[in-house]
């Protein structure tokens, strides 16, 4: 099933509309939707280098608007978001968040793992739902969202911009990877800054 809507989504990357279809996906793929929006935006980088910005912040945008839909899933249709979390079998770490919330400590650590969720491969829709169901803040939660995925999606249409074919290349090999530690290098960087100055 998840070749079938990868392979869908490199069809609509070619379309004449695919600045839509990247919106719709970027949307959808914040709150429920398995194939993330860099599926759309590498092909289409490719296709047209000189739009790599507006293709970055059509993603952006519409991720993060996605990301407060699924924050109010979460919220507000609590059975519905939780089948979503437990088809990427989160359930057991929601609960244990909601519990670590309710100190100082809990709340640096949920901060850093939006952070990660945005940025890395992580499910970032399983963590959208959970904020809404923690009841994190709201204007927090779109803050870290517009940093972390606009972050992500940057680097990779300007990258992909910059080096082609090569850079899609290494993403199929080594995107999760590189993501991943780009991820936990920022936030280590960001928590001893904000630990010295304290």
């Amino acid at each position: 099933m998840f070749k079938k809507l990868y392979d869908r989504c490199l069809e609509l990357a070619r379309h004449k509309l695919s600045k839509p279809f990247l919106a719709f996906v970027s949307f959808i793929e914040s709150s429920f939707f398995p194939i993330p929006p860099d599926v759309l935006i590498v092909p289409m980088v490719l296709g047209k280098k000189d739009s790599y910005f507006s293709i970055f912040l059509i993603a952006t945008i519409f991720s993060v608007l996605g990301g407060i839909f699924g924050y109010f899933l979460g919220s507000f249709f609590l059975e519905f978001s939780m089948s979503i979390i437990e088809f990427y079998s989160y359930e057991d770490k929601v609960f244990a968040l909601q519990e670590q919330l309710s100190n100082k400590a809990g709340f640096i650590f949920w901060v850093a793992t939006l952070f990660l969720a945005g940025f890395t491969p992580l499910p970032y829709k399983v963590f959208t739902i959970t904020s809404g169901f923690i009841g994190f803040n709201l204007y927090l939660f779109i803050i870290i969202s517009f940093i972390s995925r606009g972050l992500r999606f940057f680097i990779v249409s300007f990258l992909t911009m910059k080096f082609g074919n090569k850079f899609e290349e290494f993403l199929d090999k080594a995107g999760f990877r590189f993501f991943s530690i780009m991820g936990i290098i920022i936030v280590i960087i960001v928590l001893t800054l904000y630990f010295y100055f304290k």
